[in-house]
């Protein structure tokens, strides 16, 4: 028989397993998605922001990441400002992602859209795309100083062609004129892969194409890079054409044409309204994406530079980006008002 001492204590002891295993299921269960996950893409299938929304979701898929399912949805209106837009008016929904580059933030810059990136929940930014100076194969300048110096002697002639307007690629150009005192003339296309297409037929004298929209004319003897902008030359060292590899593309700095680097991001945001908890949720999501074998092979067939910016980081790259952009706008007649 139990004395009362016994009893008391077996009683305590009783409410103690109560009171800690009601306890633990709240601490040891994070958020988690109830519903399925839609990412938006802000671009057009079959773009660069296109294929890394549906890498991001074969391999979410693939590794069984999620226990709903994801679906891509292409919203690329506006350069991508109706998906931005879209993404706003998701205020509180967590089951919502969006794909896009620094066009999130630079848009705003230059047009009237109805959002803010501060209106959304930054993410990550998975990868950077380094922007390589091209011409085509039998040009008369053999590295980049020698075709600025000839777009500065005669500005008629030289055109560089792009992705859009009032983007990376034509405010890349605006730049290395700044820098440069050249007077290069741009013309904008509807991707880089048509810009690609333009300089391989002599119709251009220049792109500003990252590595993986001028890989094919490159390969084929086309085309060929003059330089990158990136402070350090490329660290791939597979050859890409019978004789040269990413690594053998001089940096822009090394020929003096005043631009350090440039890159863009591939960025990923949330609605606004959303809790730390569920944010740091696709943090944990995106970098276990970014360090499958699928994922690190995507960024190396397309030369990408390996990049993971989440918090602080990405915010402070946001704000130097933004403010690097910001005077070139504002030269070109470009700031909203």
């Amino acid at each position: 028989m139990r004395t009362p001492r016994v009893r008391h204590l077996a009683r305590l002891l009783a409410g103690c397993t109560l009171i800690c295993t009601g306890a633990l299921p709240a601490l040891a269960h994070a958020w988690q998605p109830e519903k399925n996950i839609e990412i938006v893409v802000a671009g057009g299938p079959g773009g660069g922001t296109d294929q890394l929304g549906r890498l991001i979701q074969s391999i979410i898929t693939r590794h069984k990441l999620l226990d709903v399912n994801t679906v891509v949805l292409n919203k690329g209106g506006g350069n991508g400002a109706e998906a931005f837009l879209d993404m706003k008016l998701a205020k509180g929904k967590p089951e919502r992602l969006v794909i896009g580059t620094n066009n999130v933030y630079l848009l705003p810059l230059v047009a009237r859209l109805g959002y803010q990136w501060s209106d959304l929940t930054p993410v990550a930014a998975v990868a950077e795309d380094d922007f390589i100076l091209w011409t085509y194969q039998d040009a008369p300048w053999q590295d980049g100083r020698a075709y600025v110096d000839a777009a500065r002697d005669n500005p008629t002639k030289m055109r560089m062609g792009g992705s859009q307007s009032k983007d990376v690629d034509q405010t890349l150009t605006l730049l290395l004129n700044q820098t440069t005192g050249s007077t290069l003339t741009y013309i904008p296309f509807k991707s880089g892969s048509e810009a690609a297409t333009q300089l391989a037929g002599k119709h251009i004298t220049s792109n500003v194409n990252n590595p993986a929209e001028s890989v094919s004319q490159w390969r084929g003897n086309q085309v060929r890079p003059l330089c990158v902008f990136s402070q350090a030359r490329m660290t791939y060292r597979e050859k890409v054409t019978g004789e040269h590899a990413w690594s053998d593309v001089p940096t822009c700095k090394e020929q003096g044409l005043g631009i350090d680097q440039y890159r863009f991001p591939r960025t990923v945001f949330m609605a606004g309204g959303v809790s730390a908890e569920q944010q740091a949720f696709y943090v944990d999501l995106l970098r276990k994406v970014t360090q499958t074998a699928e994922f690190k092979a995507y960024v190396a067939r397309n030369a990408l530079v390996p990049t993971f910016l989440t918090g602080d980081e990405l915010i402070a790259y946001i704000e130097q980006d933004t403010a690097r952009a910001t005077p070139v706008f504002e030269q070109a007649g470009w700031l909203r008002k």
